[in-house]
């Protein structure tokens, strides 16, 4: 049998953060980082944006603005990003205060997809020379917490302590060990909404603040900007009965001159908190996906602007490089009715507010602008914590957007380090 001091269930940024924090405070710290993917996962994979601005990422629940920023402090000192220049931005948020909606100024750097697979083989790199161990297409099991033991699909493990922090991606994952060790936690929280793509010369201001962060009445924001060579994905999901599903999300590459594709694409999602009678925001997030599949025949939605407006589906005639401006860079959705897939309260707030946007700034509402269905975030699982470390038993911690402790790459890292100094306290 194996046998470390710390086990770490998710290469994301919080079981990063974590491994760099213990290895620096105790490098004689034997630690062992566990992922279910071929490849170091996570959202530094994913256009690998960052923000460094409370409370961006940080659930207030969770954190206090002193904290978040001594964390974040931390995180920057580690990382040293290189913050994005932001001009003109006065404009825009004179035209946000009149319609009650807020622009936040956010320190922000963006490596793009290419750039942040980049970070990560440097990450790995230097968790290497701390002599960290990294087992990659290794899937836990089960968790003996009595006897302080993981099995996994290839061996069982010891350990002084345990950290699981699988990002968005191990939403159900962690349920799991919570169901088996009767960790009380609540998941009735789940953000809704949708993916806008158009053309950057109908969204500008993206030339000068690259995620611009726009919070709405009703609980909708904007989300995960992509613009230059910008490109919406579509993501292969499960339900907790094993139907598959599509969400779509957004990436961009690195910045390199002349391969621009002109495009920009961000999300907008309205947080939904179901309480009377309380229930699961992951099931009623899979409901409504699989009612998406559907409409789209196993594929998402999406309907250019113009279309939504006179109340009429696309069709696939209405994507193509003529009537409607350009084509989309996800193709292989279906042409379709979002309204049909949508309830009714949440694409009234999300076209709402995108009628602000479009006030705030002008043009992204074009008629050629279109709208992709479902992207859903499941990262709301908001376990009984015993302290302020993370720890939900003796020596399990939980840490990252999963755990509900984050949202984002540079607030999960900063979890991360967090729940290190309480597994720090068990070792010793």
């Amino acid at each position: 049998m194996d046998a470390y001091d710390v086990v770490i269930v998710g290469s994301g940024p919080a079981g990063l953060g974590a491994a760099f924090e213990i290895t620096e405070r105790k490098p004689a710290c034997s630690v062992l980082i566990i992922d279910k993917q071929r490849y170091s996962s996570g959202g530094m994979r994913n256009d690998c944006k960052m923000n460094f601005t409370f409370p961006i990422g940080f659930p207030l629940e969770y954190w206090t603005q002193e904290v978040a920023e001594k964390h974040l402090d931390k995180v920057a000192a580690f990382l040293k990003p290189e913050i994005l220049p932001k001009h003109n931005l006065q404009v825009y948020q004179e035209r946000a205060d009149r319609l009650g909606v807020s622009l936040l100024e956010v320190s922000q750097t963006h490596l793009g997809t290419d750039g942040g697979v980049k970070l990560i083989k440097q990450l790995l790199g230097e968790l290497q020379r701390r002599d960290v161990d990294l087992s990659l297409h290794e899937q836990v099991r089960t968790v003996d917490a009595a006897h302080r033991l993981v099995q996994t699909n290839l061996r069982d493990i010891s350990y002084g302590a345990l950290l699981i922090a699988p990002g968005r991606q191990g939403f159900r994952f962690l349920q799991k060990i919570m169901d088996a060790h009767g960790i009380p936690y609540l998941d009735n929280i789940v953000d809704i909404g949708v993916r806008v793509e158009t053309r950057i010369d109908h969204y500008p201001i993206v030339r000068d603040y690259y995620d611009p962060k726009f919070s709405f009445p009703d609980k909708v924001r904007t989300f995960c900007t992509n613009s230059g060579n910008a490109h919406v994905v579509q993501e292969k999901c499960s339900t907790s009965y094993g139907e598959t599903y599509y969400s779509v999300n957004g990436h961009a590459y690195a910045a390199v001159k002349g391969k621009e594709n002109g495009m920009v694409n961000f999300a907008m999602l309205k947080t939904v908190g179901l309480t009377e009678p309380l229930a699961s925001g992951q099931k009623f997030a899979e409901q409504l996906s699989l009612q998406a599949m559907l409409l789209g025949g196993g594929k998402p939605l999406m309907q250019r602007v113009g279309d939504y407006r006179l109340g009429r589906r696309s069709k696939h005639t209405d994507f193509n490089h003529d009537l409607y401006d350009f084509p989309p860079t996800l193709p292989t959705c279906c042409p379709g009715d979002i309204s049909l897939a949508v309830p009714a309260r949440i694409l009234r707030a999300i076209w709402k507010s995108m009628k602000h946007l479009d006030t705030i700034v002008p043009g992204v509402l074009h008629p050629s602008t279109i709208i992709y269905y479902p992207e859903i975030k499941l990262y709301a699982n908001k376990p009984t914590y015993l302290d302020n470390h993370f720890r939900v038993l003796d020596s399990m911690f939980f840490a990252g957007d999963g755990a509900g402790t984050s949202r984002g790459i540079t607030a999960a890292w900063a979890s991360g380090i967090r729940a290190s100094s309480g597994i720090l306290e068990v070792l010793d």
